[in-house]
């Protein structure tokens, strides 16, 4: 079988839930192969994968739309993203070299990313099956593919329909994710074979491991240091151990002296970090939240853009975690120095309650109860 991963614009986050999958255990005649924009080529590489480097939109059309995915209203941020950035744009630089990609290497399986539409456009017109591996919320992305609908229609009319049609693989638990998509099946993630085991960034300390991350999208945003500032100002008084991760774009030595109980990295391995973590304080991206979760550790999720407000709200509700943002779910607007009094009551609440750490590990124990990824991979072999 020739297996396609098929990735947009976002990094690692977009990457990341295809790999289970493209990255199972061969059976004889299997090839695998990454479809995306340029700068996954690195990344894909590291995963040990074929790279079929695709188009994508100048960064000086990208950068103003990214900033307002932060402080445009929610409406607006939605169509911003989802039908002009990926539905429109993304999808027509990618469109040429994914045409290619079909004729001459013909994949027998699609796995696309949600924000990427050019595979789902070629599959369509080729009838090569076609599933969605899931970002966020299966709601969320219900959603996406209705805002970007007038686009995606331009592209290929009847693609709405066949996305809402097609298998959708996600990683959310029934518990925080009801889906509507009528061929929903849930995976599992295997863990990973070793951990490394972190440096001692704190001279023997041993207090309680706090993991700070935005991911490696805000980075990039103009406002990236008033954030990062926003979360240290948070955690300078904490009786912790504080280890921040900015992202590879991110000029670490800009944000200045730090407290000797907080560490700066521009990356770490997740998996090498949840497993001494007590709590994790990040933007509500969905890699980072399903990590901790499925590791059992309880969140503080301060979220500026995209999905992230739906997955704090939902993490809170759940009491999983807590959210620190605007008081209203439609409210929305990145961190601020304001909010770091508010972040740090929130991270004393859930270190000092119990209860957020058992609802962490319930959910957790759903996630792996589902079959592993390779399982449901085996499923599209027989079909």
């Amino acid at each position: 079988m020739r297996l396609l991963g098929a990735c947009s614009l976002g990094g690692s986050g977009h990457l990341n839930p295809l790999l289970p999958f493209l990255t199972a255990p061969a059976r004889p005649g299997d090839e695998v192969l990454v479809a995306g924009p340029p700068a996954l080529a690195d990344m894909v590489g590291a995963a040990g994968l074929g790279f079929w480097p695709g188009g994508e939109p100048p960064e000086e059309v990208i950068a103003p739309i990214r900033d307002q995915l932060a402080l445009a209203p929610r409406a607006v941020a939605s169509e911003l993203g989802n039908r002009e950035l990926f539905g429109r744009l993304a999808t027509v630089a990618m469109l040429p070299e994914m045409r290619r990609c079909f004729d001459q290497w013909r994949p027998d399986l699609v796995l696309r990313d949600p924000c990427e539409y050019a595979s789902a456009v070629l599959a369509r017109r080729t009838g090569t099956a076609v599933a969605q591996v899931a970002i966020s919320f299966a709601d969320v992305e219900a959603g996406s593919i209705r805002t970007a609908a007038p686009a995606l229609e331009d592209h290929e009319p009847g693609l709405v329909d066949a996305l809402f049609a097609a298998p959708y693989l996600t990683r959310f638990p029934a518990s925080l994710d009801p889906s509507a998509f009528p061929r929903t099946v849930r995976y599992r993630e295997p863990g990973p074979a070793e951990r490394t085991a972190l440096p001692d960034w704190w001279a023997g300390s041993d207090s309680p491991l706090l993991y700070v991350t935005l991911g490696t999208v805000l980075g990039h945003m103009s406002f990236a240091l008033h954030v990062f500032g926003s979360l240290l100002a948070a955690v300078g008084d904490l009786d912790a151990r504080v280890l921040l991760t900015t992202g590879r774009k991110f000029d670490v030595a800009s944000l200045g002296a730090l407290p000797p109980h907080v560490h700066v990295e521009p990356w770490v391995d997740q998996a090498d970090v949840l497993g001494s973590s007590a709590l994790v304080v990040c933007h509500g991206g969905s890699g980072t939240v399903l990590g901790a979760l499925g590791a059992g550790v309880p969140l503080v999720v301060v979220p500026s853009f995209a999905d992230q407000f739906e997955n704090a709200w939902r993490l809170d509700r759940v009491g999983a975690g807590r959210v620190v943002a605007a008081a209203s779910p439609t409210d929305r607007r990145p961190p601020s120095i304001a909010d770091a009094p508010r972040i740090a009551d929130a991270v004393r609440e859930v270190l000092g309650d119990a209860a957020f750490a058992a609802r962490a590990r319930a959910i957790g124990a759903e996630m792996h109860a589902a079959p592993l990824a390779d399982d449901v991979l085996a499923s599209f072999r027989v079909a």
